[in-house]
């Protein structure tokens, strides 16, 4: 029997102000389990990252079932390296990552009521009503809200 991927475990982002990425994921209901600081020569060989030195926090959403975490990264040496085209979703690789909402428009509104910046109108599509908000370090984060009528939406919780 070969191995199975069971389902997404966690996201990490690294980030130079810690205190900022927190607010804005408890906006998204997650809570920090833990911060430690990351050093040395086993995770330098991990992270591949010579001289690593790393604030790493992790956030839990109580609400995602199964678990899933949101790992923060702020590095203390080596500094961090700028990633001039994060904002630009055109760009190779990592492109966004998106959670599943109830009620996107409550979402939305509760959300820049606090600060959070939508990055686009709400687009209807692929049987879900969708939007992009401005995440910590420019990262982009996605909310969908399946139509309840369509047979692959989410179970409301």
């Amino acid at each position: 029997m070969h191995p199975v991927i069971l389902h997404i475990d966690h996201v990490t982002v690294v980030v130079r102000d810690v205190a900022k990425a927190k607010a804005f994921f408890s906006l998204l209901g997650f809570v920090e389990e833990k911060s430690v600081i990351i050093s040395g020569p086993t995770f330098a060989r991990y992270m591949a990252v010579e001289g690593i030195e790393a604030e790493h926090v992790t956030l839990v959403s109580k609400e995602a079932h199964p678990r899933f975490e949101i790992q923060l990264l702020r590095y203390i040496q080596p500094q961090h390296l700028a990633e001039a085209n994060v904002q630009d979703l055109a760009k190779l690789g990592y492109n966004h990552i998106c959670f599943a909402v109830t009620d996107l428009e409550a979402e939305v509104g509760r959300l820049t009521s606090q600060g959070v910046t939508l990055r686009t109108d709400v687009l209807d599509f692929h049987a879900r009503k969708l939007v992009f908000l401005s995440g910590p370090e420019g990262i982009t984060v996605e909310l969908a809200e399946w139509h309840p009528c369509s047979s692959s939406a989410i179970d409301s919780p």
